[in-house]
């Protein structure tokens, strides 16, 4: 006797049954093979991590109401510039973001499986997850790829939004081990990363503008490029710039390049009589 069909069209019984919130725990039960870094495999003895796209420099800035999260657009792979225009900053949901250093094409896979588990918890719960919450997944997620970056394959993500408890920016830094730690201010992750912090060291206010915000990270990003060779700088010629994200209570937008090429001329336009940029105040 032939077997019917379920009535849900055929779809397996865990498909239909209530379970888990987490959608990267599902998909680690029903399909494991999708999970990132899950058909890398193990690295061969003729290729290694410097044969692969690394993402590198992205920092975050709060500031009163809201956080702003940008990233240079210089991929590398060993000493060559593998991509000038790649994208390290997304939308996490309507009130986050995330940015990602490290292995680019894991990082790109692994932010996609973030935003997922993000939007499952909401179908499945009905609400949206707490800032705090979204961090913790994301920390899990992270955890699940220790075994890849003990390869040389590490994903080292900074995430931030907007908690609508305290009405303000909050950024959260991880290590590869799943390891999630509140920063205050400001942070920065990647190989440029100590020469941006150094920068945003001179220039953060607790009372910045947007605007203000964001000429600070573009100008940390200036300095991370100015010491850092994986680093991209600002490219004029090809006029490719920083993708810069702002979130605050009315959700995540990206500034357009247009508003980021206006800045950066005038970033550029002041460096030329101050190459190292803005001084701090000595108070």
């Amino acid at each position: 006797m032939t077997q019917q069909p379920p009535p849900w069209g055929g779809l397996p019984h865990a498909y239909m049954t209530p379970g888990s919130s987490s959608f990267a725990q599902f998909l680690t039960g029903q399909a494991p093979e999708l999970l990132p870094g899950h058909h890398v495999g193990t690295l061969t003895s003729g290729v290694t991590a410097d044969q692969m796209r690394h993402a590198t420099t992205v920092v975050a800035t709060t500031y009163p109401g809201g956080v702003v999260m940008a990233g240079d657009r210089r991929a590398t792979m060993g000493n060559v510039i593998a991509q000038r225009d790649i994208e390290k900053v997304f939308p996490a949901d309507e009130y986050s973001a995330v940015a990602m250093a490290g292995a680019a094409g894991l990082g790109v896979e692994m932010i996609r499986l973030f935003q997922t588990e993000l939007e499952h918890y909401e179908k499945i719960e009905g609400s949206t997850l707490s800032l705090d919450g979204k961090a913790n997944r994301l920390a899990s997620l992270l955890r699940s790829n220790l075994a890849m970056a003990m390869q040389g394959l590490a994903v080292v993500p900074l995430f931030a939004g907007f908690d609508p408890d305290t009405a303000e920016g909050r950024i959260f830094s991880y290590d590869v081990t799943g390891g999630r730690y509140e920063e205050h201010a400001f942070y920065a992750v990647g190989s440029g990363s100590v020469f941006a912090r150094g920068a945003l060291k001179k220039l953060y206010r607790d009372d910045l503008s947007e605007t203000e915000c964001v000429t600070a990270t573009i100008q940390a990003l200036y300095d991370a490029a100015d010491d850092d060779s994986a680093t991209g700088g600002l490219d004029l010629t090809r006029r490719i710039f920083p993708v810069v994200a702002v979130v605050t209570a009315d959700g995540y937008r990206r500034l357009p390049d247009a508003d980021i090429s206006e800045i950066a001329d005038q970033v550029v336009s002041a460096r030329m009589e101050r190459p190292d940029g803005p001084a701090a105040p000595l108070t």
